[in-house]
């Protein structure tokens, strides 16, 4: 991280109109043990000179890994909040491009619930909404606003910005949408599952294996550690996913095409 970079990032810290990132920014930034652990994890899949799509950017942790190994970043995020933030950290890195909008199955505009005090969580899943309440671990989590926003493709992300070799999908339970959007294989993508919302990785996971992705494994938590350390089927990490406790709360399963 530059001085430079610091500095904003502190700047934000104290943001009062930012309180709501407030914790994000300091478990995302800041820690570098945690960087050098995540670059070395994605240097297997990211390069010098590679294009890396964001979708559900958050804060821009990823962003700054990606960075930091070579790649140029397409970040997709649809919050105003984490949009002034992504903004400011970034500013002057003519490497990455923010795409304020959702990612999803067509272009248009949908309706994003926020959850203000956990802008983390915030979804245009209605149905993980739905699944969070009451459940395990979710009690204090409220989506209390809804706001419009549009919508872009990962087709049409192709199309402007070109094929990447790496995709990173975050989007708290409307992973299937954005991988209902993408009509091609891609080198290697990885989505977030949540165990509130396990159909969704079945979705995703099916149509993976439509579009010719063949190897699959999963890493829990913020833990950038594969589970098997091997590709293993769709089934077996289906069934991986379907016997993980609640508890396991959420991860992000990797993927590569044939």
């Amino acid at each position: 991280m530059t001085a430079t970079t610091a500095t904003r990032i502190a700047a934000l810290r104290t943001d009062p109109a930012l309180s709501s990132l407030h914790r994000s920014l300091d478990v995302y930034y800041g820690d570098p043990a945690r960087d050098t652990r995540m670059d070395a994890f994605y240097s297997r899949f990211v390069g010098s000179g590679d294009l890396v799509f964001d979708i559900g950017s958050h804060v821009g942790d990823h962003i700054g890994s990606f960075r930091r190994l070579g790649a140029r970043v397409v970040a997709v995020e649809p919050q105003p909040l984490c949009l002034r933030a992504l903004r400011t950290i970034y500013a002057d890195d003519d490497q990455v491009t923010l795409v304020d909008a959702a990612c999803g199955a067509r272009t248009g505009r949908t309706r994003l619930h926020v959850n203000s005090t956990n802008p983390t969580v915030s979804t245009a899943s209605l149905d993980f909404v739905r699944a969070a309440n009451g459940a395990g671990g979710w009690e204090s989590e409220v989506w209390d606003a809804d706001i419009e926003v549009p919508v872009v493709t990962v087709d049409a992300l192709i199309e402007t910005y070109g094929v990447p070799t790496f995709t990173k999908i975050d989007v708290e339970g409307f992973e299937d949408e954005v991988l209902a959007g993408l009509s091609r294989p891609l080198p290697a993508l990885s989505f977030e599952f949540t165990t509130i919302a396990r159909a969704v990785a079945h979705r995703c996971l099916d149509r993976l294996t439509a579009l010719g992705f063949a190897g699959f494994d999963v890493a829990l938590g913020d833990d950038k550690s594969m589970t098997f350390r091997r590709w293993v089927s769709a089934t077996d990490l289906a069934t991986h996913l379907d016997d993980l406790p609640h508890a396991a709360n959420a991860g992000d399963v990797y993927c590569v095409s044939r």
